[in-house]
């Protein structure tokens, strides 16, 4: 089984994009077959705020959202794991600076760092970061 860190644009993705990214796609298939997301704690809080942000555009309403919720908790149950990992601000911070990152996206990179995992993301700078890292991105 083999583990990886999942960007929240990635789940976002499955439910507010249409069409949803191949790329997505392909990460949702690798879950559906065993392998397993590790996401920071942020993740959850990535998660409401993408769905508050397409309720408030008018993307999506606050029944589909509940229904969306409903799916997630089954993928976060059978396919994510919580990061036992903690990013400090200053690790961050450091991080987002060299990378030119958002603090929410160095996060994710330092949890790959740490935890010695690929990372699946939409984020263009994210992506790119992660390669400076060394750190694998899921193709």
């Amino acid at each position: 089984m083999k583990r990886f860190v999942l960007d929240a644009s990635i789940a976002l993705a499955w439910f507010l994009d249409r069409p949803t990214p191949q790329y997505a796609n392909r990460v949702r298939l690798l879950l559906l077959h065993g392998h397993r997301a590790v996401v920071p704690s942020l993740w959850q809080l990535e998660m409401a705020n993408g769905f508050v942000v397409a309720e408030r555009r008018g993307m999506f309403s606050s029944v589909e959202t509940s229904e969306a919720l409903q799916q997630l908790d089954v993928v976060i149950a059978h396919s994510v794991d919580a990061s036992l990992e903690s990013v400090s601000m200053r690790s961050a911070l450091q991080s987002a600076r060299q990378f030119r990152l958002t603090a929410y996206g160095a996060v994710y990179l330092e949890t790959a760092l740490r935890e010695n995992l690929p990372i699946a993301t939409l984020d263009k700078q994210l992506h790119s970061a992660a390669s400076k890292a060394g750190i694998e991105v899921i193709s």
